[in-house]
């Protein structure tokens, strides 16, 4: 009664008049200046709170400063009088607010900025309130919690600034993530993500204040992973403490905190390496808010990983998790795109296994098999070329962004693996029919590599079936990119086909090869000349691979005469998957590129870029591309020379070859790749650019890796200078023989190394002998005198062989060039023999001579 009579009273002006708004709020900021009875300060505060809903902007200007003095002075003695002001001032500084603007009034937004910028003019205020975060008083924490969050949110740099030197700010703040209450606590975590942002002397602080172990306490205590919003925002709190903050990383990893977090995840922090992860953690039951939790655990790792500090055990618990979570378990597959993503680019070791599992089909996800322990390397070329857990799950029309990610990042996660030359020739081993005198184990990986690879597109041809052959394609490249010796050994892995791949209908059971080598002949001008007994050897890969782009295009072809767009575009991105591969399995290979062209791979090359309509800009200039490496490396002798090539370049033009290249260069598709992701957005038609295509139903699509991008931008220019070079001249970007460049590497790295053995022994052998040598020592002093002398014989020997191979291989390019010239010669002094026949023929029948009918036949011609 006291409060309604006071308020009363405060409100009725004198003799009973009425009075305005105005008028009200400066009687009750003199009140709380004036009054001596705390009861009246406090009734006046309730009053304004009341008032401060719809008249913000006038109790603001008239009362905000008194409200800051009562702040000050009556906060810590009633603890009303504090709920009160804290909601008073919460309610004044909120952007917003239900007041009714009039005309020429400043908005909401205005009102709340200028009375924050009036409370945070001074420190008196913010110093106030980080004292006040040590109140128990329920009411006062929460609302001091409450205004916190509010100017942090209109002037964060400004709070900051006063929290960082408040005396009990810190402190406090940690005291209010020990609180039970959890209305307090999760009050807490909000203003603590906040104020934490962008400040690393703030988040440093609070680490050594023993931040992370309050808030690990409070993410045990709600479940883990498996709690609610309370645990997701104290992973928010600790990541937003050690992201870009080294000094935090590192202090995470030195006080042996990491240990808690794998566990998280139910993955235990001391499982040896040998044994296999536990059922509990590869199987779980996930949902939503788990999988966010889950996500941020992830993100935590990530950022452990690349940090100072810690043990080499520890780093090898992180990256054995992360693998085991992305190859080994039933995770969705966004826990599993992000684990995969920020695996580091070092190689795993070689005996590492992992345990994958594979729903069983039609149960929903409830029952699993157990498969046999794999690599991670193996795994990673499975889920890459098959999908997720084999493709098991994998729908014929499916283009679902998310799975093409997680494919995508498991071929990008492979290629770091395989930096080293040995680990790749390690799995092109795998291709290989076993030796039975060599006891190895089979890769089942390589297997299903070498099958896709194999097995034959076949009309109509499903988005699945499309990304499995383009991704084995563009993981057989990155086995052969830049790495002569796998591209060598990659030419001897012949595919047992009639064992890997059923008979195509209406082929035969065999391959349709639609192009040999007459077609080219003809093309440039030549005879015909074939081998009958070619068809009896078995085809390698290389020849499959180019029997399976001529097949594509004319199953193109089929697509397009039946008017099917997307079947079209689909055969499309095949094609560019094959012409990536066979583009950077030729480059630098002139053996291959001899058997490409052998094969019929010309003629398969001329038809797309003829065509002046119909055709996929990418796949023209990709063929264009082709040829210009074909005709550049080759180098070996053969039927098709590089005088039949030059006649075809000629006939096409090389200006023509230049703009196609040029233009697939400029494609949106092309230039749309990037080192972080390749999938693309799906677009449905051809003619739609990808920035007007939306992410409905999250669809995507692959075109090329980043590695064949680097790759065309790196060679695209002197492929421009190769089709406008003579068959004889020898370019920039020719190299010498693979076998010989092999060998003559190997021989100067020895020369090295023996080099260096020396310059030890030498330094060694001439030390003086010193007063204290024993006997033994001047013995291994002489012994290693004499071997010094005999590795410099070795080395000399070395040097000799290094000189007998190189004059060897300068003798043998000038034997070719001289017997392509000596063959050029002949093609002229052939060419005017025939025209001097001819013309001596057509005289003899002008003196009407008898010219039999061969002859005549010729001379026609």
């Amino acid at each position: 009664m006291d409060f309604i009579s006071q308020t009363y009273n405060a409100l009725k002006g004198p003799a009973g008049a009425p009075q305005t708004a105005v008028e009200t709020i400066r009687r009750l900021a003199d009140r709380l200046s004036q009054d001596t009875l705390l009861s009246d300060r406090r009734a006046a505060v309730l009053s304004l709170k009341g008032l401060s809903r719809d008249c913000k902007s006038d109790v603001g200007e008239v009362a905000l400063l008194g409200l800051l003095d009562t702040l000050e002075k009556d906060t810590d003695i009633d603890a009303d009088i504090a709920k009160a002001v804290l909601e008073t001032l919460t309610t004044l500084c909120e952007v917003g607010g239900t007041e009714a603007a009039a005309d020429n009034a400043p908005s909401g937004k205005d009102v709340g900025m200028k009375h924050t910028d009036t409370v945070l003019s001074t420190p008196q205020a913010a110093n106030k309130l980080f004292h006040l975060l040590g109140d128990q008083t329920f009411y006062t924490r929460f609302g001091t919690l409450q205004l916190l969050q509010v100017l942090l949110q209109n002037r964060k740099t400004a709070v900051q600034n006063y929290f960082i030197k408040s005396s009990v700010g810190f402190s406090n703040v940690v005291l209010v993530l020990e609180d039970k209450r959890e209305i307090i606590r999760n009050e807490g975590l909000l203003m603590l993500q906040s104020i934490i942002t962008q400040n690393a002397e703030i988040q440093k602080i609070l680490a050594f204040e023993g931040a992370f172990e309050k808030l690990l306490n409070i993410i045990h205590s709600d479940g883990g992973i498996e709690g609610g919003i309370v645990v997701q925002d104290s992973l928010k709190c600790m990541d937003g403490l050690l992201r870009f903050n080294v000094s935090n990383q590192s202090y995470f990893r030195e006080t042996s905190l990491l240990p808690h977090i794998t566990p998280l995840l139910l993955f235990p922090s001391n499982l040896p390496p040998t044994t296999p992860a536990p059922q509990e953690f590869a199987l779980q039951f996930w949902e939503l808010q788990k999988t966010i939790n889950a996500s941020l655990v992830v993100g935590i790792l990530g950022m452990l990983i690349g940090s100072k500090g810690g043990s080499t055990n520890e780093q090898h618990l992180i990256i054995r998790c992360l693998l085991e979570l992305a190859l080994a378990s039933n995770a969705p597959t966004s826990i599993k795109i992000r684990a995969l993503r920020i695996l580091p680019t070092a190689p795993v070791s070689p005996t590492a296994l992992v345990t994958p599992y594979q729903p069983v089909p039609e149960t929903n996800g409830e029952e699993w098999d157990r498969l046999e322990p794999v690599t991670p390397l193996d795994a990673l070329v499975n889920n890459a070329v098959l999908g997720e857990y084999g493709g098991v799950n994998d729908a014929p029309d499916n283009r679902k962004r998310d799975a093409l990610e997680f494919r995508a990042l498991s071929l990008n996660v492979f290629e770091n693996f395989i930096q080293q030359e040995e680990t790749k020739l390690g799995v092109i081993r795998g291709m290989l029919p076993p030796d039975p005198s060599v006891e190895k184990q089979t890769s089942i990986a390589a297997l299903n590599l070498l099958n896709t690879l194999a097995t034959l597109p076949a009309s109509p041809l499903t988005p699945s079936t499309c990304n499995r052959i383009h991704i084995a394609t563009l993981t057989l490249a990155s086995l052969l990119r830049f790495s002569i010796p796998a591209k060598l050994l990659a030419q001897t892995v012949v595919p047992n086909l009639a064992a890997q791949v059923p008979p195509t209908p209406g082929v035969g059971g065999g391959f349709f090869v639609p192009a040999d080598d007459v077609g080219i002949k003809e093309l440039a001008g030549q005879s015909e000349d074939t081998d009958a007994n070619t068809d009896d050897r078995p085809q390698t890969l290389l020849q499959t691979l180019t029997e399976h782009l001529s097949l594509s295009f004319l199953s193109r072809t089929r697509a397009v005469e039946t008017g099917d767009g997307l079947e079209e575009r689909e055969w499309d991105r095949l094609i560019v998957g094959y012409l990536s591969l066979l583009s950077q399995w030729l480059w630098g290979n002139p053996s291959a590129v001899r058997e490409f062209v052998e094969s019929g791979g010309l003629s398969v090359l001329v038809e797309p870029i003829n065509q002046t309509s119909g055709m996929d800009v990418l796949v023209q200039g990709l063929c264009s591309f082709l040829l210009a490496i074909s005709y550049e490396f080759n180098r070996e002798p053969g039927e098709i020379t590089r005088h039949t090539i030059h006649a075809i370049l000629n006939r096409l033009s090389p200006d023509a070859l230049i703009a196609r290249m040029a233009r697939a260069r400029d494609d949106e598709r092309f230039k749309a790749i990037g080192p972080d992701t390749i999938v693309l957005p799906y677009a449905a038609s051809q003619a739609l650019p990808l920035s007007h295509t939306t992410a409905k139903d999250a669809e995507g699509e692959i075109w090329f890796d980043w590695g064949f991008v680097e790759f065309w931008k790196s060679n695209f220019y002197s492929m421009q200078r190769a089709v406008n070079t003579a068959p004889d001249a020898l370019s920039a970007s020719s190299i010498e023989n693979p076998e010989q460049a092999a060998v003559i590497s190997s021989l100067r790295d020895m020369i090295h190394r023996q080099a260096s053995e020396l310059d030890d022994l030498r330094a060694l052998a001439n030390r003086p002998p010193t007063f204290g040598d024993k006997p033994e020592t001047l013995a291994l002093v002489a012994s290693l005198q004499q071997q010094l002398e005999s590795n410099s014989e070795e080395m000399n020997k070395l040097n000799a062989q290094l000189a007998e191979a190189n004059h060897a291989y300068e003798s043998v390019e000038e034997a070719k060039r001289e017997a392509d010239k000596e063959q050029e010669d002949l093609l002229v002094f052939l060419e005017e023999l025939s025209g001097k026949r001819r013309r001596d023929k057509a005289r003899m029948r002008e003196a009407g001579m008898d010219v039999s009918d061969d002859e005549i036949e010729e001379g026609e011609e």
